[in-house]
């Protein structure tokens, strides 16, 4: 037997796991160790890859080569540059780290395509010099027995499969003590950006925001080609405990901005049943996916826009034959029927039904709307500041705050709201969910993906004015120019990382809205996924009566809603707070 053969008969694909990979070439130094590792689904996988130099420091340049064994076609790479010439791939070093010291390691990624067999690669090559694993010794021998696989237990790092709740019980907070499900999709977008591995590993949940995004898409400018099958399956090859799915693809979805209309019209609802609805519920009642949390963000900006916003043709429209309604509750029904899946509806944010004309009656709709799905327990909890900006606490301060005599809810911030922060009214309006009728177990859910507002914008401390206005604009973190603006808002950061209990009554800090994804295109962007323009996106343009006629504050340069923006997650990276790495 050769030695080529040995070390290809040694190593075996575990999915999931890494395999550090020691080629056979006894005549070379041994020069380096490359540990390779994959995730993969029905026709893709996920490839991770870190290479450290044992041999002497490289600088000007560092290249990484190897060949497939089968037909494994690369479509996309990051933190490095990675090129594919039929089965051959070489990974060259990034213009900002082209030097490799003795013992430093880099780790870079991919995703690529196949079909088959997806067999690890042989052997590594840096620099020419084959990756021995050991410098100047010999190769590591092969097992006694090279035909059979390595063992299928993974690496201490990823937890294993979380265990199923008994029949009939679910877990009472879904995010304790499990992993999160990365989607690989959005980490290679991440990863691609210069310092996005710093944030690249939290989870974020998947939009399924159109009938077409179930079975997944190709060559769409705002998602990838992953179904929800996929999803499912990419996470139970990660080991993760919870996935989470945003449900939004109403009729007559988000009635009163343009930015993120769907494709089903007013009178839509027996199709949002049967071809939306009916076959998301039939992947996640899978028994194969029993041993995940499947969390389901339903409808956002829906059931609030028919409290608030029935001036707008749509919403009064959407009121009046009750498709949001029976909508949602169709959607309870059908997915919280399933022992392992978690049900959240959205329930907007503090500064748009923070105050007492719109606290209660949101409230009451959300009732009805669970009524409508025959158990108000298919409800598990609720999710505010979805997509949004609102600050997750107010640290200089609070709605008790009087200046020179004066409450802070006189000012036109503030302007009479009861809230001044996301926390303060997810608690009270968990509280007010509970009197309303909803079960007294419920959870709350804040987005906190793009609400840190950390930089140099960020105040340090309480202002010293005694005018009202000014303590509260010279104070307040929500950097905003007015609390109604919504879309792809300038000077935004990242907020807290997704966290599990964070506080009294919060299930998750969690990230619904992938950071770095658009909230609407800057300007009219023609498209085949329903999305219109909506001038909330234009940064020139001064407003309406919902954001008190001020100007919008957005981006200038953004996509339609969905699609990758860079220049927005370079900030979010950049303003985060807590501030990154």
């Amino acid at each position: 037997m050769t030695r080529g053969l040995t070390a290809a008969a040694a190593i075996t694909l575990l999915s999931g796991a890494g395999i550090a990979v020691a080629a056979s070439q006894a005549s070379a130094a041994a020069g380096c160790r490359v540990t390779y590792s994959v995730n993969q689904w029905s026709t893709g996988f996920t490839g991770n890859v870190s290479v450290t130099n044992l041999g002497d420091p490289i600088s000007g340049g560092w290249n990484l080569t190897w060949a497939f064994g089968g037909n494994q076609r690369i479509t996309q790479g990051w933190s490095a540059t990675v090129t594919q010439s039929g089965q051959n791939v070489t990974a060259t070093s990034p213009s900002w780290a082209n030097s490799l010291a003795t013992n430093a390691s880099a780790t870079f990624g991919f995703n690529a395509d196949y079909s088959g067999t997806n067999a690890t690669p042989a052997t590594f090559s840096l620099n020419g010099t084959a990756c021995t694993g050991t410098p100047g010794g010999p190769t590591t021998p092969p097992p006694s027995n090279p035909t059979t696989p390595p063992p299928t237990t993974p690496p201490p790092t990823t937890p294993p499969p979380t265990t199923p709740p008994p029949s009939g019980t679910k877990a009472d907070n879904p995010y304790a003590g499990v992993q999160g499900y990365v989607n690989p999709e959005w980490k290679a977008k991440a990863d691609a950006e210069p310092g996005g591995n710093r944030v690249s590993s939290n989870p974020t949940a998947v939009w399924l925001d159109r009938i077409a995004a179930i079975a997944g898409t190709t060559g769409s400018s705002s998602n990838g080609s992953m179904g929800l099958r996929d999803h499912l399956d990419a996470a139970l090859a990660q080991g993760a405990g919870y996935v989470q799915f945003v449900i939004y693809n109403l009729p007559g979805r988000d009635c009163s901005a343009l930015a993120s209309n769907g494709e089903l019209g007013v009178n839509d609802l027996p199709k949002y049943k049967s071809d939306y609805i009916d076959p998301i519920a039939a992947i996640q009642a899978d028994p194969k996916y029993a041993g995940l949390r499947i969390i389901n963000i339903i409808e956002i900006d829906s059931l609030p826009n028919l409290v608030t916003n029935t001036n707008v043709a749509t919403c009064a429209t959407m009121k009046a034959n009750g498709g949001y309604v029976q909508g949602v509750g169709y959607a309870l029904n059908k997915l919280g029927a399933i022992g392992n899946v978690y049900n959240y509806v959205d329930a907007a944010h503090h500064g748009w039904i923070g105050w007492d004309t719109n606290f209660g009656p949101t409230a009451d709709i959300m009732y009805q709307a669970a009524v409508a799905s025959g158990n108000v327990k298919n409800v598990h909890g609720f999710i505010t500041n979805t997509a949004n900006y609102s600050a997750l606490t107010e640290p200089h301060f609070n709605i008790n705050t009087n200046v020179n005599g004066t409450s802070v809810r006189q000012s036109k911030w503030v302007d009479w709201n009861y809230y001044v922060d996301e926390l303060s009214f997810a608690q009270a309006f968990r509280t007010k969910l509970v009197s309303t009728g909803f079960d007294a177990g419920i959870g709350m859910l804040i987005d906190t993906s793009r609400n840190g507002w950390g930089g140099s914008g960020r105040p340090a401390a309480a202002s010293t004015s005694t005018d009202v206005n000014t303590f509260v604009n010279s104070s307040r973190i929500d950097r905003r120019i007015h609390a109604g603006n919504w879309c792809n808002q300038d000077g935004a950061g990242l907020g807290e990382r997704p966290k599990a209990a964070p506080a009294a009554g919060i299930d998750a800090y969690v990230w619904v809205k992938p950071p770095g994804e658009s909230d609407g295109s800057s300007t009219l962007i023609p498209n085949n996924e329903g999305k219109g323009f909506d001038r909330m996106c234009d940064p020139t343009y001064t407003g309406n009566e919902r954001n008190g006629n001020s100007a919008t504050g957005a981006l200038a340069g953004a996509p339609i809603s969905g699609a990758w923006f860079s220049a927005q997650f370079r900030q979010l990276m950049a303003n985060a707070y807590p501030a990154l790495p």
